[in-house]
This record gives structure tokens, sequence and C-alpha cells, in this order.
């Protein structure tokens, strides 16, 4: 029975209440995300609202300046033309020495792919290491698409308290439905588990079953078909990758000072890799003001 004490409106009169109820809720509601046109471009970054940005232009090594690193170039490479055409491929780690071309030469196999006169442009997707656990998400994306994607993360690593190695997992493995067979996922870390030694050997330390305690973490590495270490370059290989800068930019300067100059460089540094090379030619470069174009 109604209460007579709050009686109910007419119909007519709650419309108009409704309405500004609905459109105030519309109004609160989060955006809709566009899908992807991935016709503006070959490259995109992927946002953490869960958004693909055309990258117009990549900031990359062409391939013939990556030295020292010959193997591994062409064992991406041959994978990755494979993926490209359509046929099985693995998905790649990148692990080893700081500054030798790991990323570079991610990102000039896939400009070279794409040089191949492909029927579909090969697409490189960058996902930042914080934003790895919507990894499944932009898969779900990616999946229903024709084009054949290179899916990159650059210095990946967990830390101790880090749990989102799972969402890389769940989309290495694929769960239920499995990989993408149009996607494949090269990621590049410092450590060949993606893990820090002393965080691995303090879960074993403070576990019931040390075993059980890494097996999962470290385990992830193994989703990764391809592992390709990068290790330190030597002095002769340094000094070839500054002289294929220095032919590539059309420098000018005497051999003895070069090398004297780059040697000196390298030691102040304590490293020689492609990113000190590179440091030196950019210093080199600005000394006797002309342009790296």
């Amino acid at each position: 029975m109604t209460d007579p004490t709050y009686p109910i409106p007419p119909e007519a009169d709650l419309l108009p209440v409704l309405l500004r109820i609905a459109a105030a809720l519309e109004r609160s509601a989060p955006a809709a995300i566009p899908s992807p046109d991935f016709a503006a471009a070959d490259a995109f970054v992927w946002q953490p609202e869960g958004r693909l940005q055309p990258v117009p232009r990549v900031n990359r090594v062409e391939m013939g300046l990556l030295r020292g690193i010959d193997r591994m170039r062409d064992i991406l490479f041959d994978n990755t033309e494979r993926f490209a055409r359509g046929l099985p491929a693995n998905n790649a780690l990148l692990w080893g020495a700081r500054g030798m071309g790991k990323s570079s030469l991610v990102k000039a196999v896939h400009a070279e792919i794409n040089t191949r006169g492909l029927e579909r442009p090969l697409k490189l997707i960058e996902i930042h290491r914080e934003d790895i656990e919507g990894l499944p998400a932009l898969m779900g994306w990616l999946r229903p698409d024709p084009h054949r994607f290179v899916v990159f993360c650059d210095d990946l690593s967990f830390d101790a308290e880090d749990t989102s190695y799972k969402s890389l997992k769940a989309a290495l493995d694929g769960g239920i439905e499995g990989r993408p067979e149009n996607v494949l996922f090269y990621a590049t870390s410092n450590r060949r588990h993606l893990l820090a030694r002393d965080m691995m050997e303090n879960e074993r330390s403070t576990a019931i079953n040390p075993g059980e305690a890494v097996e999962e973490k470290v385990s992830l590495s193994d989703r990764f078909g391809l592992w390709l270490g990068f290790h330190k370059c030597s002095q002769d290989e340094y000094l070839a990758m500054i002289d294929a800068y220095v032919a590539r930019y059309g420098l000018t300067v005497e051999p003895e000072r070069l090398r004297a100059e780059a040697l000196e460089w390298s030691t102040t540094r304590g490293a020689r890799s492609g990113r000190t090379a590179f440091q030196y030619i950019q210093d080199l470069a600005g000394r006797l003001g002309q342009r790296l174009e």
C-alpha cells in the first residue's frame, strides 16, 4: 500500500529528473578510448590509459652502425623477418652489458624489415616498464588486427615486491586463448633472469622451500625462446664503432687524434660500448661545429 505521507509523483514529473541523472552519469563516465589507427605510423607507444600514441619519427641507429654484435644482429633479424612473413618465431630477451646496442638493435631491425617489401608493414609498439600490467589488455587490442606486431619493453626488470611480472607471464603464455599469432614480445634487460641476484638469494634464504620460492620468478625468462647475450666490446671493436660513425657523419679529424681522444674518452668513463662511442662522436661533432644529420 502506498504511504500517503510520501506520494509517488506522476511518471511525467519523474522523466526530467531521470534524464538529468542519466546526463550527469554520462558526463562522469570516462571517455571511450578510440580504436587505434595503425595506418598512422609504423611505431607506437602504449599509454597508461590504454591508448596507442603514434610515433612519426623513431629515434634509432642505422643497422650498419651497430658493430661488435654481428651474431646477435643476424639471429634477431632472421627471427623477426620470419615472423613478419607469417612464419613461426620466438619471443626474444636481449640481456647483458649496458650501452651495447640492445634497444638500438630492436629498432634497427624493425626499420630494416620494413624495407623488404612486405605485404603489410611490421608495427613496433613500445610499452614502458611501469605499464607492463597493461600488456594483456594491449594483446587484446592487437589480436584481431591483420598487421603483425613486435611489442617491445626496454630495460625490463623486477624488484622484490613487484608482482607485475605475472601480467607479463600471462601475456607470454596467452592463457586459454594462447599468445596472439600476430604478436611477438621483445625485451631488453641488464639481467638474464630479470631479477637481481641478491633478491634471488634472499628469497632462497628465507623460504620454507628455497627452490620453489624463486621458481616462479626465474621461470619468467623461460618464456623467451631467444636469449641473446651482449657483452662488453674489445678496444678494436670500440674503435671500429668510432670509425663507422665518423664515416657516416662525414667528420673531418686526423686518425691519430681520433684514436687518442676516443680511447681517453672511454677510459674516463670506465666503459667501452656503442653508447660511449656515440657520446664521444656527439662531443667531437660539437667541437668541430658539424651537425649529425
